[in-house]
């Protein structure tokens, strides 16, 4: 269990980003958290889900990031200390209930944390949560540092406080996953009593009338401004008159910072680094702006600063002067990707004219020469024993015997990576969290225009909860014709396995009503089977035999992902390789099992000319013995 309650004041600890996010939470008093996982913020909830009993906090794993910030704000309506988390992609499932909660308002305390993943290194887009601030008007925060990251989350709170609004603070994945020093402060006492006071001294919270709540609004956005203009996170370091002046906020004051002390011009550089990014201090940044002419903003993804700043400095061109602006606009700094110090030097050396310096070590050079001889290409794929490859194997090879041209509509998960080489390349399509339902929905009413594809859509249990089921709903509705394939591996598997609705636990660990996906979608009307994964033979007789029929019908393929804890280090089968029967390329396959199934536990001992298993990767699954097709593989089950 973590001991971030435990610490006293003045201690300090060594945290990751999201461990600072959550003692500035405890810190600040939070009663009630609730999100949806997602890498690079799934590690708040789940650190705050271990100490919520002896804390007495409510913290669970919504079934979406709109209930969840739906479940945070009844927290705050009574009066509570309120906690929302979602990655970026989330708040975009939340944005509905978000702009309808920035204009009611809030009233106890309440902190929306996005986190954004700049380079999309775990993530399909890198789409960012900064102008969902300037759209929803609500003030937000960025942290630049690992004490930032615990002292801004405290001061969320006390801001939301102040202006009855829920404010967002944005988080990257190089703060959130990477770990700094944290002094800690005093945690306070906990004696809270929750009240929804509708009557006299609450009042009913309607976004109507729409006139009325916008200027509240935007009053509570000047009331945040005039607090921003003197806030401790804004700071600025070096000479009183630089050459050129960087402006930066997040993690990217890391990276400037680093920069200026590479190329050694603390002297001659300042550094405005900014944690209240919207709506801007504009005192504060105007007095900055007026330091230097020479302007360069960092910052990822987009160019959301910068376009600030300037419409800023044009209002207060006849105050400070015309200014050179540098950044995302002039190409100096790409748009797309996550900045670094490198990328920084670069363009600050471009700025101030000076050479570029030599900052290639003898490793990266090696590097590159490595990458320029060849270095092998390793594509992603399915962990050893992964259901999802045995499954699209037998989706694939049905589909291929069908003979119509039928395709499947992707999904978000690990089972995106069937849109390569991993997964046959079978899926076709690859949008958002349940789009691969509501697209091959679409797909199935086009038979009136001579369609006579099969159209099918795959999903995780954990992504049929967050939002399958209204398309799913649909389809059934306008009489589709529909193959839904439910990949449910027990597990929200790609962010490591939190429960959900078709669990039967929840996030703090205590018993909760397990909901059963076949019963679901039965009561709705469709046709549903269920089937094992590795059963390959079977999978493929049942998908043959779908694809004869119409209307919507939902194959449920159930088995635990390998890595799950009530299956990892254990095998069902041990496997075996006949060397005899195993001719490789001669047999006529032409080493299918290891070219194209390719499962890690498969290995091709070029020596020998056969395939072997790897005993340390292999699990046992069984799969490789059907489909090899001269029975090379064997299995035997353990006692």
């Amino acid at each position: 269990m973590s001991q971030l309650h435990r610490a006293q004041k003045g201690s300090r600890h060594l945290l990751m980003g999201n461990e600072a996010i959550v003692r500035g939470a405890l810190e600040a008093g939070v009663n009630v958290a609730a999100g949806y996982p997602g890498t690079p913020s799934s590690e708040i909830i789940e650190t705050l889900a271990e100490l919520a009993t002896e804390l007495n906090l409510y913290v669970e794993w919504s079934v979406n990031e709109k209930v969840a910030l739906e479940v945070a704000a009844a927290a705050s309506f009574a009066g509570l200390n309120a906690l929302a988390v979602m990655k970026q992609p989330g708040l975009n499932v939340a944005a509905d209930f978000l702009m309808q909660l920035s204009a009611t308002g809030t009233r106890g305390p309440m902190v929306l944390i996005a986190a954004d993943d700049p380079g999309a290194l775990s993530s399909v887009n890198e789409g960012e949560s900064r102008p969902y601030a300037k759209l929803m008007e609500i003030p937000l925060l960025e942290p630049g540092d690992f004490q930032e990251a615990m002292d801004m989350t405290r001061w969320a709170f006390e801001l939301s406080g102040a202006i009855g609004n829920v404010v967002l603070l944005r988080t990257v994945t190089r703060l959130s996953h990477a770990s700094g020093n944290v002094v800690f402060h005093e945690l306070p006492e906990r004696e809270s009593v929750a009240q929804f006071q509708y009557a006299a001294g609450g009042g009913p919270l309607l976004s109507l009338p729409v006139k009325a709540r916008h200027e509240q609004q935007q009053e509570k956005l000047r009331q945040a401004v005039a607090l921003f203009e003197d806030s401790p996170f804004n700071t600025y370091s070096g000479p009183d008159n630089p050459e050129a002046l960087i402006i930066t906020s997040s993690i990217c004051t890391l990276y400037s910072r680093e920069a200026v002390e590479i190329l050694g011009l603390t002297e001659r550089v300042g550094i405005l680094k900014l944690g209240t990014t919207w709506p801007l201090p504009n005192k504060l940044v105007e007095r900055h702006l007026a330091r230097a002419d020479k302007i360069l903003i960092v910052e990822e993804v987009r160019p959301f600063l910068e376009d600030e700043i300037k419409a800023l400095a044009a209002e207060s061109a006849a105050r400070i002067g015309i200014k050179s602006f540098y950044g995302k606009r002039q190409g100096l700094m790409s748009s797309v990707g996550e900045m670094n110090p490198d990328k920084v030097v670069q363009a600050l050396s471009h700025v101030l004219g000076l050479p570029l310096p030599n900052t290639e070590s003898p490793y990266e050079k090696r590097v590159t020469e490595i990458a320029i001889e060849g270095a092998p290409n390793r594509e992603g794929t399915f962990c050893a024993g992964c259901p999802h490859r045995a499954s699209f194997w037998s989706i694939n090879t049905a589909l291929s015997m069908d003979n119509r041209g039928g395709f499947v509509c992707g999904d978000i998960g690990c089972y995106s990576l069937a849109a390569t080489p991993a997964g046959f390349t079978t899926i076709k399509t690859l949008h958002s969290m349940g789009s691969g339902t509501g697209i091959a929905s679409g797909f199935g009413k086009l038979g009136q225009f001579g369609m006579d594809q099969p159209a099918i859509a795959v999903c995780g249990d954990s992504t049929f909860f967050h939002s399958v089921l209204p398309p799913l709903i649909n389809a059934i509705h306008n009489q589709s014709n529909l193959i839904l394939v439910v990949l449910d591996n027990d597990g929200t598997a790609m962010t490591g396995f939190q429960p959900h609705p078709g669990s039967p636990v929840n996030a703090m660990g205590g018993g909760v009503v397990k909901v059963d996906i076949p019963a679901i979608c039965r009561a709705l009307g469709a046709e549903v089977v269920l089937g094992d994964p590795f059963d390959v033979e079977g999978t493929r007789r049942t998908f043959l035999k779908m694809l004869e029929r119409t209307g919507v019908q939902v194959l449920v393929l159930r088995q635990p992902c390998a890595l799950s804890p009530e299956k990892k280090g254990k095998k069902a089968y041990d496997m075996a390789v006949d060397e005899q029967a195993c001719l490789g390329a001669s047999c006529g396959c032409n080493r299918l099992c290891t070219r194209v199934f390719s499962c890690p536990g498969l290995v091709w001992d070029e020596k020998a000319n056969h395939s072997r298993i790897d005993e340390v990767m292999c699990t046992g699954c069984g799969v490789c013995a059907s489909i090899c097709p001269v029975g090379a593989i064997g299995m035997k089950e353990f006692a």
